[in-house]
Formats: structure tokens, C-alpha cells, sequence
């Protein structure tokens, strides 16, 4: 069962237009959240980042689409599916039907999927560089649009090679992102991500990290340009999504990591985040 613009429809009953802009030009953004004992996990910040993307690609946010329609319209799709311990939900927002690059509105449709989740976290994570083609830098990319084409070939390259996942480059060789999540690097008590500059993704969980960072008394946290050698003189490294949270890296090419650090702070971050729901 899936939720199309607030009606609960079997999958044969879904009807997609070939006129659909996110099928023909990438004219539409998505968001992942996680669903675990009866909480949509950071939801506010999952809802305010939404209508911040749809902002910035001028879609029309309709005025009944509030921070609670948003959940209710969630949790009716979760109840349709039966799904009341954990799951997986995917919201595609897409600008209607009509016009070529110009498009003739810009009012927007939605969709929203959930499946069960099935959560396997892999212990000895081997990444890679995916250098063929590189991300842009700039606001654009921080946004989750539906043109992943770069994420759909560095997954492809990752799996013909037996990486776990891949790190992600623009144009100026600094480091973006792995192909599903933001990247940290941990060099004795400072911990460095890319910039948003860098073009990598507005993420929720790297978000939550530099806030609780800036807290900090032992970690100091920096957001700046990061070079691919930069993999190789860090004592750490680990990838955050919506799903897996925090997740260590093993190993980069002849490097491998210690994660000592690293599990530090997934056991701040796993009672801070335990917190913040409890309150949400």
C-alpha cells in the first residue's frame, strides 16, 4: 500500500503519468526516515529540511501540508502496511505534470512508501574512491533530488569490486560523501567532515553529530574542504545515515581504522538521540 497525495492505494492502483516530471527531468526530491518504536526519528527536522528543498527548486508548497498532516499522512501509510515496530519510509515530492524544462506549474504531487526494516550493518566496511565521474559542488547537490545518477554508477562500481561503499568527489578532488551517507573523519580528539560547500548532503544524523559536538568537552568538530590523501592519515573514519546512524569504517585501500573513538561516540550519540526522541 502506498500513500499518493493522501489516499492509501494498493500498487496496481498507483498511476503514474509518462508526463511525470521526476521520470522525465529529475523534477523532484525524496527523504528517507526511520521508523523504530512508534517514533518517526527526528521527524521535525526531516519535515523542515523537505520544505527547505522545495523552496529552493520554487515548487508550491500547498498551505494544508503542515508538520501534522505530514506525520498523520505517514502513519496512515505505516497502518495501511501493518507496520507498527520499525520501518523504512521514502517521500517523493515531484512538481505536476505539464510543460518541457519549463514546467506549466508549480504545484507538487506526492508519494509516500514504507517497507519493513530489515537492518544489517556490515562490521568490516572496505570503502573505495569513485573517481569516474565527480559530484558537483555548490547548494544544489546538498539537496536530495532524484537525479542519484552518480550514487546509481558508484554502487555499481562498488559491488563489481567488493566494496562495502564508496566515497563520492566533485570537481576540485575534495572528498563529498560515501554513495549513502555523510562521511567523518576522526584525527586524535578533532573530528572533520566536508563542507556543505563541498556539495555533500544536508544530512539529519551529520547534522545532530556537529550540534552535539559543538557540546563537546574532549571532541572538537570542524566542516571544511578534505582531501582524498586526508583518508589515509586519520586514525578513523565513519558514514552516518538516517538508517544505520553511525556506522565504522574498516578499511581504505592499505589503511585500516581502529574504532575506538568512533564507538564513543556512537554510544553519546545513540543516548542523545535515545533523548531528543523521548522529548520529540
Amino acid at each position: 500500500m502506498v500513500n499518493q497525495n493522501g489516499s492509501i492505494l494498493k500498487l496496481n492502483e498507483l498511476k503514474l503519468s509518462h508526463e511525470n516530471r521526476a521520470f522525465k527531468y529529475g523534477d523532484g526530491i525524496f527523504d528517507t526516515l526511520k521508523f523504530e518504536n512508534n517514533t518517526l526519528y527526528f521527524l521535525e527536522d526531516h519535515y523542515f529540511r523537505l520544505m527547505s528543498s522545495m523552496r529552493m527548486l520554487r515548487m508550491k508548497i500547498p498551505m494544508d501540508f503542515t508538520l501534522e498532516y505530514y506525520e498523520k499522512q505517514i502513519r496512515l501509510t505505516l497502518l495501511a502496511n501493518d507496520l507498527n515496530e520499525s520501518a523504512r519510509i521514502r517521500v517523493n515530492v515531484f512538481r505536476v505534470n505539464g510543460g518541457l524544462y519549463t514546467p506549466e506549474s508549480n504545484e507538487v504531487n506526492f508519494i509516500i512508501e514504507v517497507k519493513a526494516l530489515n537492518q544489517k550493518n556490515v562490521e568490516q566496511l572496505e570503502i573505495e574512491l569513485f573517481k569516474d565521474f565527480p559530484l558537483s559542488s555548490g547548494l544544489l547537490s546538498t539537496i536530495k533530488t532524484n537525479n542519484r545518477i552518480v550514487n546509481v554508477l558508484g554502487s555499481i562500481f562498488a559491488k563489481e569490486n567488493a566494496y562495502q561503499n564508496c566515497i563520492l568527489i566533485n570537481e576540485k578532488k575534495e572528498l563529498v560523501e560515501a554513495l549513502n551517507a555523510n562521511i567523518f573523519l576522526i584525527r586524535g580528539n578533532e573530528v572533520l567532515t566536508p563542507s556543505l560547500e563541498t556539495g555533500c548532503i544536508n544530512g539529519i544524523i551529520r547534522k545532530k553529530i556537529i550540534e552535539g559536538l559543538k557540546k563537546h568537552q574532549t571532541f572538537t568538530i570542524s566542516e571544511l574542504s578534505i582531501s582524498p590523501f586526508d583518508l589515509l592519515k586519520v586514525d578513523e573514519v565513519f558514514l552516518t545515515n538516517s538508517i544505520n546512524e553511525i556506522q565504522s569504517v574498516h578499511k581504505y585501500r592499505k589503511k585500516v581504522y581502529n574504532s575506538e573513538k568512533t564507538n564513543e561516540l556512537k554510544e553519546l550519540f545513540h543516548s542523545e538521540i535515545k533523548k531528543q526522541i523521548s522529548l520529540s
